[in-house]
């Protein structure tokens, strides 16, 4: 199959046979013009992803923009006939006349230098003043100053200006105007591209990562610290030295995040970039609000640098946020209640948790007239008291701390530790915080992969699903053996360990294979849940959802699991929800799954709001 085709099959997987979209195979519907045009790899990992990011981020009119006919430049200034096709033009107002073109955008997959040439070529035969590079992996952003006597002059800039805005007045913002990124992980991706290949001294992904969550937090800090009305200290300015804006941010991480948060952060940490490298992720990452951002940033972050062979290797898949939003809101956690997530990651369930109950509190602070500092103080007991995260992943686990240091304080109550290990093993303050049959609330979605197993008696005799199970030649019935496994898949254990953290009547929300309950193999597994809990949820979900990333993720399909601890009694009859969504919400290439009809309204292709919903019909808010 040649690279072209397998792009029109992966454009053409994502569409919905009840869609009154006109889409054809190949083709996607443009986002400006409305237009189906060839669905090539340039055109839906670049010109589509721009062109958005033009209308929601930068505030332009779509009436302005012009991608479909192509505006065309001259190959000559003597050439009347204009014959270079420009992939996006931006003009200063609807007319779109060639004298009102201040901005080009080329999408073209060559390397920055031969990019950067043709875009100059463009600039150089047009008005333009501003022009941008962009190839769905890197950027390059140009301004073009014409003297007197004809000399052109280019310079890079940090990010192109929002509409209405001067090109002086790049990055200085205050605080209420920063926006909501439309598409974060596009622009981790990239960041990641340009660290890559261009910072000196720091090459591997897991380096680059370290260096992306210090500063990540630098942003999030000052977003959090500085006022709607005051200007934002993560900045890059036009014309600003690359060294002044370094000792900025290294100033913030220093002498603010460091020092407020001791207990996350130590000595070693530090920002080592260079001013140039720094420059650029300042620039790229300025404009946005990152703590409205719809997905958790800085797992989007960690997945993007730490890249798909480690996390394939270590079975780390994090879960898309509509999916956490769908299994907090069924498992409807309620302020006071101990909740634990026993495979943290980068913390996705536990900040989604933690704003779900501020958000019963903020309700109650109203019904019972709390003042303001009454309603933070209870916020943040709740976030230091109730809330526990594990992972045996050191840096994973700073993460977590720091994220919850950030957003509401509760980062005491994160530990790196090996959850399936003996809980005596654990450190004396962890084993102290997280105990068996404590806990009201388990959400979670444990490692699990063919090449990854849990072996060794010490670990395997802590569970009944460690041991091998056979049918009783009397009755049929599956019972426990004396006999251990040699080996394990860690969600299998993961699953037992959960439940021995829940108290009698806890409740459970969990990511497992469906393979656990589909397959003779596993047979045991559901016999043991059928006697020692009740099974009141299960939602099947598409492949697409942990393929992601090109040849990255996997395909094992997965369900999410709802999960009382509480024995049925005998002969008892209940309900258990099931629902499978057909659409997660983005495609297997991560490309949201958005759809336009006749009247060109946009839907996203998402079951999994619907899902939530409907259970909350059948059994109430």
């Amino acid at each position: 199959m040649t690279k072209e085709k397998n792009v029109e099959r992966n454009a053409n997987d994502s569409l919905d046979e009840n869609s009154q979209d006109e889409t054809r195979v190949g083709y996607v519907r443009d986002f400006v013009s409305g237009e189906l045009v060839r669905a090539t790899q340039e055109e839906i990992d670049a010109v589509q992803i721009f062109s958005k990011r033009l209308v929601e981020e930068y505030g332009y009119e779509k009436s302005q923009i012009q991608t479909r006919p192509q505006f065309r430049v001259r190959k000559r200034p003597s050439d009347e006939e204009k014959s270079y096709p420009v992939d996006i033009a931006v003009f200063h107002s609807d007319k779109k006349s060639e004298d009102e073109l201040f901005l080009v955008v080329e999408c073209k997959r060559p390397s920055k230098k031969e990019g950067e040439h043709q875009l100059r070529l463009y600039m150089d035969m047009s008005p333009a003043e501003l022009g941008v590079w962009f190839n769905g992996e890197e950027h390059l952003y140009l301004r073009k100053m014409v003297f007197k006597d004809g000399r052109r002059v280019y310079s890079e800039l940090p990010n192109i200006p929002r509409r209405g805005q001067r090109i002086e007045d790049i990055g200085l913002f205050k605080r209420k105007d920063l926006k909501r990124p439309s598409n974060l992980k596009a622009t981790f991706k990239d960041i990641r591209n340009r660290l890559a290949g261009m910072t000196t001294g720091i090459t591997r992904d897991e380096a680059l990562a370290q260096e992306i969550i210090n500063i990540l937090f630098c942003k999030i800090y000052d977003e959090i610290n500085t006022g709607m009305d005051e200007m934002i200290s993560f900045r890059s300015g036009i014309g600003e030295p690359a060294k002044e804006i370094k000792k900025r941010i290294v100033d913030i991480f220093e002498k603010k995040v460091k020092r407020e948060y001791s207990d996350v952060f130590s000595d070693k940490d530090v920002i080592s970039l260079d001013p140039e490298s720094l420059f650029y992720v300042v620039g790229e990452l300025q404009n946005y609000c990152i703590t409205e951002a719809n997905r958790d940033a800085i797992g989007d972050a960690f997945e993007v640098f730490i890249g798909p062979a480690l996390r394939g290797a270590e079975g780390q898949f994090f879960t898309p946020r509509n999916v956490v939003k769908m299994m907090v809101e069924i498992l409807d956690p309620e302020p006071g209640e101990m909740i634990i997530d026993p495979a943290c990651g980068s913390g996705g369930f536990l900040i989604n948790t933690l704003e779900y109950v501020w958000k019963k509190l903020e309700k109650e602070a109203k019904q019972k007239g709390w003042n303001e500092s009454q309603l933070e103080r209870k916020k943040r007991d709740v976030a230091t008291k109730y809330f526990r995260g594990i992972d045996k992943d050191s840096f994973l686990a700073k993460v977590t701390k720091a994220y919850m240091a950030i957003v509401g304080d509760g980062r005491g109550g994160i530990f790196c530790e090996n959850s399936l290990v003996p809980m005596g093993e654990w450190g004396s303050i962890a084993k102290e915080a997280i105990k068996s049959n404590s806990f009201k609330v388990v959400l979670t979605n444990p490692p699990f992969g063919k090449k990854i197993v849990v072996k060794g008696d010490r670990i395997l005799s802590q569970y009944d699903l460690g041991y091998k199970w056979e049918k009783d030649k009397k009755g049929g019935e599956l019972r426990k053996t004396a006999t251990l496994h040699e080996d394990q898949p860690p969600q299998i254990l993961f699953l037992e360990r959960c439940l021995q953290f829940l108290e009698r009547g806890g409740r459970m929300g969990i990511v497992l294979p469906e393979a656990v309950f589909g397959m003779p193999t596993y047979e045991y597994v559901v016999s043991f849940l059928r006697k020692e809990t009740k099974i009141f949820g299960v939602v099947s979900m598409p492949e697409a959802l942990f393929k992601t990333s090109g040849k990255g993720g996997t395909h094992a399909k997965v369900c999410i699991v709802f999960i009382k601890k509480e024995p049925p009694k005998a002969d008892e009859n209940y309900d258990i929800f099931m629902a499978e969504a057909k659409w997660c919400g983005h495609d297997s290439r991560g490309n949201p799954t958005i759809r336009r009809d006749a009247d060109g309204n946009e839907t996203l292709l998402d079951d999994i709001p619907k899902i939530t919903m409907r259970y909350k019909e059948l059994y109430g808010e």
